[in-house]
């Protein structure tokens, strides 16, 4: 497992009974985290300083509960880059730190490559990566259905003083999208993906991991470039394996690397616990 082990602007201070306790900046969450089964808290008095708390209803959704009076916004950073941390309606606060470890993939294998790179990342969500790439040097296609989402990773791209490096902003359904870039022939260096379980376009398609994740990355390798630099698959999706993900590459990319699979994670601070978060599946040069 990769860990996000270089925050200090986030940790996980206690996870216990479906639940994580953890500090952003300067505010105190518990969110919800199906992972954690286990009933015993390491910290039981930390729990009692919190600023809000979410709590999941038996009827679907659920709703912020506040202790603690909490910003509408406030800024998070991970080395050089700075995000807008905002609670949702739906537990989320626009940013996944277990992401990091990628980020700091990513960064390390753009600037290392010393040549420009076109990257395409793909369910951009608040741009997390593409902060990343762009900070490397990287100019960034960001695509997501979602117009609040792509606004958000715009204020995230200026909070990190990016603003002018080239990046373009595409409000589509990703599969509509890469289709007319094969058709213009534009072509990318790095693929990244972060495609949900479960979700919907923004003229109402349907997506199903299960069914699309194939079809999507064997169109994706027709806009990848002659000399590409890696291909990354994030995902969320409960009961798929990584090896799965990295299975997927190698039935759709032909050219020499590397391929690679696993899981990422998030360390709870004054424990040996590791939190899993997700998975990856890459193909590297």
């Amino acid at each position: 497992m990769r860990v996000a082990n270089n925050w200090k602007d986030y940790e996980i201070i206690d996870m216990a009974n479906g639940e994580k306790l953890e500090r952003w900046k300067d505010v105190v969450l518990v969110r919800p985290d199906p992972q954690i089964i286990w009933k015993d808290k390491s910290f039981p008095e930390k729990w009692k300083k919190i600023n809000a708390r979410y709590n999941r209803s038996n009827t679907g959704g659920g709703n912020w509960e506040y202790s603690k009076k909490v910003p509408a916004s406030w800024e998070i950073k991970y080395k050089d880059l700075t995000f807008n941390i905002k609670p949702m309606g739906f537990k989320h606060t626009g940013l996944f730190p277990e992401q990091a470890v990628n980020w700091d993939w990513m960064i390390e294998k753009i600037k290392g490559c010393k040549r420009d790179i076109k990257v395409l990342n793909l369910f951009a969500y608040t741009g997390g990566a593409t902060v990343a790439c762009l900070s490397a040097g990287a100019s960034v296609c960001h695509v997501d259905s979602s117009k609040g989402m792509v606004s958000w990773a715009k204020e995230n791209v200026v909070s990190s003083g990016l603003q002018d490096k080239p990046v373009r902003y595409i409000i589509d359904d990703v599969v509509k999208f890469v289709n007319r870039e094969i058709r213009r022939g534009n072509k990318y260096d790095a693929i990244i993906m972060d495609p949900p379980s479960y979700g919907r376009g923004a003229n109402g398609e349907v997506w199903k991991f299960e069914e699309n994740i194939y079809d999507l990355v064997e169109l994706c390798t027709k806009v990848l470039s002659d000399n590409p630099l890696f291909f990354l698959i994030n995902s969320y999706t409960t009961g798929i394996s990584s090896t799965v993900l990295e299975n997927i590459l190698k039935l759709n990319i032909k050219n020499n690397g590397k391929f690679s699979n696993g899981e990422i994670g998030l360390p709870m601070t004054g424990s040996k616990l590791i939190l899993p978060c997700g998975i990856y599946g890459r193909w590297e040069l």
